[in-house]
Parts: structure tokens; C-alpha cells; sequence
């Protein structure tokens, strides 16, 4: 079943010093402000208006029954992992600024993607920080230097981060 929703330019047809909706009805934030500016009340026939409990798709209780679940990232793990991501126009000796920058830093390369799309191109290194070598801070700091203002940007975000965001 589709969800209704009452907008503001419903609140201003209505003209009236009441709207009754739904339960399950959304209203949206302007239109709450309408309504309250025009001196609208909106309730249900319960009562005063309240908010519908979202609907989750995969997340609804019901699904996890009928759904495989995907196993949580462990957050207690220890993780060394950082992902680098460089976007520029391409010119000889990017990527040796920026491996000699993580070699300075005493951390491995565990990974290298790259691609050009006329003078351009985007690269992503998956780097591991050792326990010898300089911290994930110290690391973002200098590469998210390089690059300069016209020629490349680079990005540094720590695994775990990665991770969560591209989690199902």
C-alpha cells in the first residue's frame, strides 16, 4: 500500500481550521509549518498528529526472517587499513609523489586501481600503516597536501570508515 502525504499546497486548498489524515500518513515539515502559521490543526482520528514509524524496507523486522543477514563489521578489530583516493589531470610523476610519500611514512602498498579517461585520472591505493612507520593522522596530513590547488586532489579515509560506509 502507497503512503499518502499532505504538502503545503494541500495545508492552503484545505482553508479550513482543521485537516484530518491518516495514521500513516507523512506530513511534511512545510506543511506543518503552514498549517501552524494559518492557525490548521492536524490530527488523526485518534487524536493530535504524530509522525508514522518509518518504513525500512530490508531493515523492517519482518524482513530479517526472509532476508540473509550480512555479518556487522567488527569494530573491536585492529585495523591498519587506509584507502587512498587521487583524482587529477595526469601529468609523469604522480604516482611516484605519492608512493614516495607513503614509503616516507613507512606503510605498504596492499593495493592500486587506476584509470584515465582522456587527460585525467582516478586512482585508489589500499595503503597498511605499520606499527614501525608514522601514524594514520601524520599520513593524511602530508598526502592530502600534495597535489597542489590545478593539478590533483588527493583523499585519505582510514578502512574502517570505508567499510561502514559501503556496508549493505
Amino acid at each position: 500500500m502507497s503512503r499518502r502525504y499532505l504538502t503545503t499546497q494541500d495545508v492552503r486548498r484545505a482553508g479550513a481550521g482543521e485537516i484530518v489524515v491518516e495514521a500513516d500518513t507523512l506530513v511534511t515539515p512545510q506543511a506543518l509549518a503552514a498549517a501552524e502559521a494559518a492557525g490548521i490543526s492536524i490530527r488523526t482520528e485518534a487524536g493530535p498528529y504524530s509522525e508514522p514509524a518509518p518504513r525500512r524496507g530490508p531493515d523492517a523486522p519482518g524482513a530479517t526472517e526472509h532476508l540473509p543477514r550480512m555479518p556487522e563489521p567488527v569494530d573491536d578489530l585492529p585495523s591498519t587499513g587506509v584507502v587512498v583516493t587521487c583524482v587529477g589531470r595526469n601529468r609523469p610523476g604522480v604516482l611516484a609523489e605519492l608512493t614516495t610519500a607513503i614509503a616516507h611514512h613507512g606503510c605498504s602498498i596492499g593495493d592500486v586501481s587506476q584509470k584515465m579517461v582522456d587527460d585525467y585520472f582516478h586512482m585508489v591505493l589500499v595503503v597498511e600503516l605499520t606499527a614501525s612507520g608514522s601514524g594514520f593522522k601524520e599520513l593524511k596530513a602530508e598526502l592530502e597536501c600534495l597535489g597542489g590547488e590545478n593539478d590533483y586532489v588527493v583523499r585519505v579515509m582510514h578502512e574502517r570508515v570505508f567499510r561502514f560506509m559501503h556496508r549493505i
